[in-house]
């Protein structure tokens, strides 16, 4: 069975209530409950997790080293501005895929550059919830 790590960045805890006209309704427990869904599917074990602080996102990006088939990363804001997710993610020896709800390139100027896209086998970008099921859907092919 493969296992995908799933990891979402600062204030998508508060997806449903935060600009619901950018990002959708959809709270995080529901495209958790989407992921888990898809991934049944496909024989896939997921593991979500969400953190607002940049250096847990990167311990969990160093814990997945070996022990994850592959990660999806919305990392929000951290997009844009770390450098130090972006060395983690080198790190990994699994394909990674870049998600997010709305598309930056068509939003405010300094949401233009992603440090993640370079390191991303995959950019899911303006799909709402449904880019995480196209990113497990897209996986669950590459690892089959």
């Amino acid at each position: 069975m493969s296992k995908i790590l799933i990891l979402n960045g600062p204030n998508l805890n508060l997806l449903g209530t935060r600009e619901p006209e950018i990002y959708g309704s959809d709270t995080l427990a529901d495209v958790e409950n989407i992921c888990a869904e898809t991934a049944k599917k496909y024989n896939i074990d997921i593991d979500c997790r969400q953190s607002n602080h940049e250096g847990t996102l990167i311990d969990w990006i160093q814990e997945a080293i070996n022990t994850v088939d592959a990660v999806i990363i919305n990392a929000a804001a951290y997009t844009h501005t770390s450098i130090a997710i972006h060395d983690a993610l080198k790190m990994l020896n699994c394909p990674i895929i870049e998600v997010h709800f709305s598309d930056p390139a068509s939003r405010e100027e300094f949401r233009h550059h992603s440090y993640i896209t370079p390191l991303a086998q995959k950019v899911i970008k303006g799909h709402g919830s449904q880019g995480y099921v196209q990113a497990i859907e897209f996986l669950a092919k590459e690892l089959s």
